[in-house]
């Protein structure tokens, strides 16, 4: 039984649905928003409530936004002859920092994993073959995680995707920058050697 008054033990029973977010953390957050002045936690329940209202995914890339087609999708700027597969749409944040791709997106919403009862058909692969089949395509970038998982998934598309004659390319892998060889794994290193270029 809690030791806590019925509307604070839900409160804290929800916070500790998110992810990362155990009892202890889910307390504290509770205790905060108490603390709190009303105008911030009514800001922040807003909040809440607008992005879950006014979100959706596109009906083209399958990222998250609040207009659909997104702004990447409709954007003249783009080079719409190129699409960056990616797991996730904070992936997309993540290539979108680099200010070096500008061409379209994917997302997959997840990756191939047996393990986990992952299909192929689980996940956005069939809308991206739609895609190539109504766009002028000239290239892929499999931009998935570089895990069993990513790599599995990258493989699978490559294969449905070559009697398209579409060029499909695997985004290098290897040592970050400011790291140190020594204390690169193996799998890390022969990535790197895989993915070199010349200078």
């Amino acid at each position: 039984m809690s030791n806590f008054v019925l509307p604070v033990a839900k409160l804290i029973e929800e916070f500790s649905k998110l992810p990362g977010i155990g009892k202890k953390t889910a307390q504290r957050l509770a205790f905060y928003i108490l603390n709190s002045k009303e105008d911030d936690a009514i800001h922040l329940a807003e909040a809440i409530i607008e992005a879950k209202k006014k979100t959706r995914y596109c009906s083209i890339c399958s990222n998250i936004t609040d207009v659909d087609p997104c702004n990447i999708c409709t954007s003249p700027k783009r080079d719409k002859k190129v699409i960056c597969v990616v797991e996730d749409p904070r992936d997309i944040v993540a290539m979108e920092r680099t200010r070096e791709y500008n061409g379209l997106y994917h997302v997959l919403h997840g990756a191939i994993s047996p393990m986990e009862g992952v299909g192929p058909e689980d996940i956005k692969i069939k809308e991206l073959l739609t895609r190539l089949q109504k766009e002028d395509i000239d290239e892929i970038i499999m931009a998935t995680n570089p895990n069993i998982e990513g790599e599995a998934t990258s493989m699978y598309i490559s294969k449905i995707v070559k009697p398209l004659e579409v060029k499909v390319t695997r985004i290098a892998h290897g040592v970050p920058v400011g790291g140190d060889l020594e204390y690169a794994d193996e799998v890390t290193l022969a990535k790197a050697l895989e993915g070199r270029r010349e200078l």
